[in-house]
């Protein structure tokens, strides 16, 4: 497992060709632009909302009556399931691994790509619920995002690795055979949600934030190693905050969103390969190992993960049953 640096690093050739780091390098700018798009689209119409509220509610604008919901006509509880698709992009961040006594090693500015419509493709799920009066209502959301080191991108690096010093540059593919979150960049959150009212009888822009929990897949792969951490993992919190616009059909609803999360990860790098897709088989084992006070094999990956979402989500909304007389 010892740290070399030789010049083995520059002609093993393992980086993908040009022409496929050029591609990757299109597709991402072309997500960014439609990233990019929703959201100046849903920034003009949440700016736009108070001016649109302040005129008369017989007009087709305007603050919900008194003792009745923004969102509702009927004045009752209404719950909405969605699920949704949509792109990401997550800014560059530091890795440092670290094993008290042994290696303290930082990769900088590392580069994360989302490849969002390539298997596992980024979806969510949540549950919306707006009560039968006032602004506030709630959502449980689930994201499932994925966050992959750009293989191509020469890394800096800082530090020591198994007692030797590594204050130089490497190819990430020469250095990684993964370093990656590529079964999920997973998020569950619970947000409180503000409704800004309605801009037309169809159209209900929204704010909200929250905080939840990161459940990603952890897949971390030295190629000086011969084991890999490949699991799904509890890795710290997770904040976020949401401005969206629900356009409502007789009991279905369409949300454009824009979401930003903030995760810091505490990644336990076990050398376990996981349970091949069980997640909660995974997520037992690691609570063992907190419980029996075990210290992670390979130590441990920290970084912080600060992405911006766009999606579009479709779902049912039942309103709940009058009140009896």
């Amino acid at each position: 497992m010892g740290w070399t640096w030789t010049p083995a690093v520059w002609i093993r050739g393992r980086a993908r060709p040009a022409h496929d780091a050029a591609h990757d390098a299109a597709h991402d700018a072309a997500l960014g632009e439609r990233l990019i798009a929703v959201v100046a689209a849903l920034a003009v119409v949440v700016a736009s909302a108070p001016l649109l509220m302040s005129q008369p509610e017989d007009a087709g604008v305007g603050s919900a009556a008194p003792g009745r919901s923004p969102l509702s006509e009927t004045g009752r509880p209404e719950t909405l399931v969605a699920g949704y698709g949509g792109v990401t992009h997550t800014h560059a961040s530091d890795v440092r691994f670290a094993k008290p006594g042994v290696t303290d090693l930082t990769a900088h500015d590392v580069q994360w790509i989302g490849r969002p419509f390539k298997s596992p493709i980024y979806y969510g799920v949540r549950v919306m619920h707006w009560p039968g009066t006032g602004r506030i209502g709630s959502m449980l959301d689930f994201t499932h995002a994925k966050a992959i080191s750009v293989r191509e991108q020469m890394l800096r690096f800082s530090g020591t690795r198994n007692g030797q010093p590594a204050n130089r540059t490497a190819l990430n593919d020469d250095t990684f055979r993964h370093l990656e979150f590529s079964h999920g960049h997973n998020m569950l959150t619970l947000n409180g949600l503000f409704s800004l009212g309605r801009l037309a009888p169809a159209l209900r822009p929204y704010v909200g934030g929250g905080v939840g929990v990161s459940l990603p897949h952890t897949e971390v792969h030295f190629r000086d190693e011969a084991r890999r951490t490949y699991e799904y993992q509890i890795t710290g919190p997770v904040g976020q905050v949401v401005a969206g616009l629900e356009i409502r059909m007789p009991s279905a609803s369409v949300l454009l969103e824009y979401q930003s999360s903030l995760a810091p990860y505490w990644a336990p790098l076990s050398g376990r390969d996981g349970s091949k897709g069980n997640a909660f088989i995974d997520y037992w084992n690691q609570i063992g190992s907190w419980l029996r006070g075990e210290t992670p094999e390979y130590g441990t990956l920290t970084t912080t993960l600060a992405s911006h979402h766009a999606i579009i989500a479709i779902g049912y909304r039942h309103t709940a049953a009058p009140a009896a007389p």
